[in-house]
């Protein structure tokens, strides 16, 4: 592993209520929303960019084992966007159906369950254009929406664009019999990866080479959280942050504190 602080560090949460489903409450992770986490991909590992989490691919990032879809609204709309792409913008163009396979996914019992994927070809996913391609390395969606002009959540697998952010959702029950909806908001740390994420080389979420945008997370992902969330939501949500942030922190980011004296100042939302 290359510069990543110690996977086991103090967080600090909040909770509050969806104010359009009360029925809801949010627990959002202050320690990951306000570090200053930021994509590092598209430069040379030399000059500070994404080292991959497989060294010897560093141009490839994340995007070795390819994508689960969530549901079949996710693999629709990306098929729509697929077919924005042409040889010329998609290194790997192909007919749709050679882009999509069969897998297996773990589900919340610990129980394999069939799931849809997108392919990986020679090593990495079908949709990501190699270093010296002439769209430069990449995903193929990503620059697409780009072109457009859209958000690259529009046209990228669900599980692509809110990495790494993670959002779950679970139930509790109360003492006095009622139960909670409860969703949550959090880090999609090397440990989410499951077993598989001891075989990472790099993961950028622990990296302080990662931890240098001038925003806090909870600003740079207002459109992904957003949509995660609601705008109502997100509003609480980010009132919340920007009070922890004036206030100061109790528990920041360790990898967002390595990098403390030299961040920027960030922008008021």
């Amino acid at each position: 592993m290359t510069d990543e602080v110690e996977p086991n560090f103090d967080r600090e949460w909040v909770e509050f209520y969806d104010p359009d489903d009360p029925g809801t409450l949010v627990r959002a992770d202050l320690t990951w929303l306000l570090s200053r986490w930021g994509c590092i991909f598209g430069k040379s590992p030399e000059v500070g960019g994404c080292p991959g989490i497989d060294h010897n691919r560093p141009a490839d990032g994340c995007c070795l084992h390819g994508a689960f879809y969530t549901d079949s609204d996710d693999i629709k709309r990306v098929r729509a966007a697929s077919r924005k792409l042409t040889p010329e913008t998609w290194q790997l163009h192909r007919p749709w159906r050679e882009t999509i396979v069969d897998d297996t996914l773990e589900n919340d019992d610990g129980e394999e369950e069939p799931a849809k994927k997108t392919a990986v070809v020679d090593g990495a996913c079908v949709f990501h254009n190699r270093d010296g391609f002439a769209t430069g390395s990449g995903c193929a969606l990503h620059q697409q929406a780009l072109r457009d002009g859209v958000h690259p959540m529009e046209y990228k697998p669900e599980v692509c664009w809110q990495l790494p952010v993670k959002r779950d959702f679970k139930s509790e029950q109360r003492a006095d019999g009622t139960a909670v909806e409860v969703t949550l908001i959090t880090e999609f740390d090397r440990a989410s990866w499951g077993p598989g994420g001891h075989d990472f080389d790099w993961w950028c979420t622990g990296s302080p080479l990662a931890h240098t945008a001038a925003d806090p997370v909870y600003v740079s992902y207002e459109s992904e959280l957003t949509e995660l969330l609601g705008k109502a939501a997100y509003d609480r949500l980010a009132e919340l942050c920007a009070v922890r942030a004036e206030r100061g922190q109790v528990a920041p980011h360790p990898a967002t504190e390595a990098n403390r004296e030299s961040l920027p100042d960030p922008k008021r939302r």
